[in-house]
């Protein structure tokens, strides 16, 4: 079994300090967090980013901040924007995260690629039309971005498929599966999704709230890679809070040791995902 891709999702653009106090907003907490969840095993930093106030921003200028900062103390991580940003902004504004440029790298290794509308509870819709899928597939084979497909149901992995099909994506496709969302969280869900995308392809999956630990255990089983962190579930165990993505992270380690599934480093998940080796100056 290839070993386990621990993706930390470290702060989201929804989640606050009121809800958790060690959520991140500033450039020195984000870094805080990267580097605890590095530290305990993660190889990929899914990365939203915020002002210094909590607000969500798509802002390139503070994603290069942010990016620089987590590669001073996470020197060789995979780091992977989000193009998600926050219910109503604008194609362009989204797609900003993938234009930043590192000294060693002349866009991002990965980034999101949502494969369709989801209902977030409420008025809350996040929209993805055809139109916008494939205008984000397009740029990030331009740019030499790999898409993680974010899919919160079924019809979004079909989705995927045919976009794959017309050329906005390319082969071979990694996922993450969204759980407890839009599509129950449950083994039998998350078989079921697992088993419908194309030979070849590679998963990762991110159960929400409570059924975070139960899906990375069930993933870790499977062949399948795990994402945690804050952007999910702020809680180590049952009322209470965790003190970092690392302590989540760690968490996640254990189980696996226990399993018998091995962890991956950074340059073993690049591997996996079919990434260039990554050579910081």
């Amino acid at each position: 079994m290839e070993k386990l891709i621990i993706t930390a999702a470290i702060c989201g653009a929804e989640v606050t300090k009121e809800h958790n106090p060690n959520v991140p907003y500033t450039v020195e907490e984000i870094a805080r967090e990267a580097k605890s969840a590095y530290d305990a095993g993660a190889s990929i930093i899914h990365l939203h980013v915020r002002e210094d106030d909590g607000t969500p921003t798509q802002d390139k200028n503070r994603f290069k901040e942010c990016i620089d900062a987590i590669r001073k103390v996470c020197p060789d991580v995979i780091i992977q924007p989000s193009t998600g940003g926050a219910v109503g902004m604008t194609d362009m504004e989204r797609l900003q995260s993938t234009e930043v440029e590192e000294e060693s790298l002349k866009h991002p290794e990965m980034a999101t690629l949502d494969c369709g509308t989801c209902n977030f509870g409420g008025d809350e819709i996040f929209i993805n039309t055809d139109n916008t899928i494939k205008t984000f597939g397009k740029t990030m084979m331009e740019r030499g971005v790999k898409p993680e497909i974010e899919v919160f149901d079924k019809g979004m992995v079909d989705i995927a498929i045919r976009m794959n099909k017309k050329g906005y994506i390319a082969s071979p496709m990694h996922f993450d599966f969204v759980l407890g969302v839009q599509m129950s969280a449950s083994v039998r869900d998350l078989v079921f999704i697992s088993e419908s995308i194309p030979h070849g392809s590679t998963w990762t999956v991110a159960g929400i709230g409570r059924h975070e630990i139960p899906m990375a255990a069930a993933a870790i089983v499977m062949g399948g890679h795990v994402r945690v962190g804050f952007e999910d579930n702020i809680y180590i165990e049952k009322g209470v809070v965790a003190k970092s993505n690392g302590e989540l992270v760690e968490k996640v380690v254990r189980i696996a040791k226990e399993l018998g599934r091995e962890i991956a480093t950074p340059a073993e998940a690049r591997q996996i995902l079919g990434l260039k080796p990554f050579l910081n100056k």
